[in-house]
């Protein structure tokens, strides 16, 4: 993976210059504090425990390896049980632990043996490992939802293996135009509508039904465009027209999927069906860069070009390295999520949003998908397929395990 670029590098991000506890151990000489590698007035001069890396027990007494807040590993030291007030942390060291061993002796009956005297090198890296990942998803967790700018929390979730943040993703709210691309094309008028249901607003104005009924539910079929009221309208925020724009509603889970497919996307909340969800968003390419770009995906097996063709294919959006939540929603020949095209303030047809509703009423901690062949068409016909240049040379395999699988994501 590429590295983190300095104007792109999230706040939680060290330099890799000098090493971490080099940094730390610089600011405890120098009595100063920096609170992105750790070092806080708190523990500047204090110990916390931030996680447990070994066990032992010497003479019938169980100890404990404390890697400690804001300090260099070098100043790790053993602990008795009886000092550690930490019962969050001592039963995570268990619970890895315990998942380690389930791993290397998968498919056998575990027998945990808790007088042992100490941990096998093998199981102590592992702990740490695990902890470091923790830590490390923790941070990036933080860095999204300072980053967002909708209601919904963003929360992050790796109970399957030892990946952490993806080290070349970037956080936008919105498209980034790549260079030469321009998005400024803003509305030249907007309605003037005491109540845009029952008035003539944007939507009439476009020749379009208005999209949503009072219950903010999307009442338009799939392959009919949102005009969605703009910033020169004399509605107000609270305006019934106004969906896609006020951003994600819904608590997500960022997770790491067991099923080969990588990190996935869950509900933590209960989304009722024609609900809007998110919008799909990244880099604005030209279809000529997508094709180049399409050629190192491919060889990589991975798919983030969506093609903006609602009535021409001049552009693609690339979410590979730039996006929000929805760069980690997967693939499912059964989706419970539609593509729509939208229009707000920007209504160049070369240029739509693109938003997803639920398709059914999607469950607390359900995985969110769509069909990356669908493009707001509302079926599966050979006309609705993406056609992408970018994506037609390698068929990638899906792994959905939809009863109406098509057995490849292109």
């Amino acid at each position: 993976m590429a590295a983190v670029g300095t104007e792109a590098r999230g706040a939680w991000c060290v330099p890799c210059l000098v090493s971490l506890d080099t940094l730390q151990e610089l600011c405890r000489k120098e009595k100063l504090t920096c609170k992105s590698i750790g070092i806080t007035k708190r523990n500047l001069n204090n110990y916390e425990v931030e996680y447990l890396c070994d066990y032992k027990v010497v003479k019938d007494m169980e100890y404990y390896l404390v890697k400690w807040k804001g300090w260099p590993d070098s100043t790790n030291t053993w602990e008795p049980l009886q000092n550690l007030k930490c019962p969050l942390l001592l039963q995570q060291f268990s619970n890895d632990k315990h998942n380690y061993l389930s791993l290397v002796n998968k498919g056998k009956a575990i027998s945990l043996k808790d007088n042992n005297k100490a941990l096998k090198p093998a199981i102590a890296e592992y702990i740490v490992k695990k902890a470091k990942q923790r830590i490390a998803l923790q941070r990036w967790q933080d860095e999204l939802n300072r980053r967002k700018n909708h209601k919904g929390m963003i929360f992050v979730e790796n109970t399957v293996d030892l990946e952490g943040p993806p080290s070349d993703f970037y956080y936008i709210n919105e498209y980034k135009p790549a260079p030469g691309i321009s998005l400024v094309n803003e509305a030249t008028f907007g309605c003037s509508c005491t109540d845009c249901f029952f008035e003539k607003c944007c939507p009439a104005e476009a020749g379009v039904l208005l999209a949503y009924n009072k219950n903010q539910q999307i009442k338009i079929p799939p392959g009919t465009p949102i005009y969605e009221c703009n910033s020169r309208c004399q509605c107000g925020p609270d305006c019934p027209n106004r969906i896609v724009q006020k951003g994600t509603q819904y608590s997500l889970c960022i997770f790491r999927t067991s099923n080969g497919c990588g990190w996935g996307v869950k509900t933590l909340v209960k989304i009722k069906r024609m609900s809007f969800v998110m919008e799909y968003v990244g880099e604005v390419i030209t279809s000529e860069e997508a094709e180049r770009r399409g050629q190192l995906y491919d060889n990589k097996g991975i798919t983030y070009l969506f093609d903006l063709d609602y009535e021409s294919d001049e552009f693609t959006v690339d979410a590979a390295r730039y996006g929000n939540v929805s760069h980690f929603v997967n693939h499912s020949c059964d989706p419970n999520l539609q593509v729509f095209n939208v229009f707000i303030d920007n209504l160049d047809t070369r240029l739509p949003r693109i938003a997803l509703f639920s398709t059914r009423t999607i469950y607390a901690g359900e995985e969110l998908t769509f069909d990356y062949q669908m493009k707001g068409s509302g079926d599966i016909s050979s006309d609705s397929l993406d056609h992408s240049p970018a994506k037609k040379r390698v068929r990638t395999v899906c792994k959905c395990g939809a009863v109406t699988c098509r057995g490849y994501l292109n």
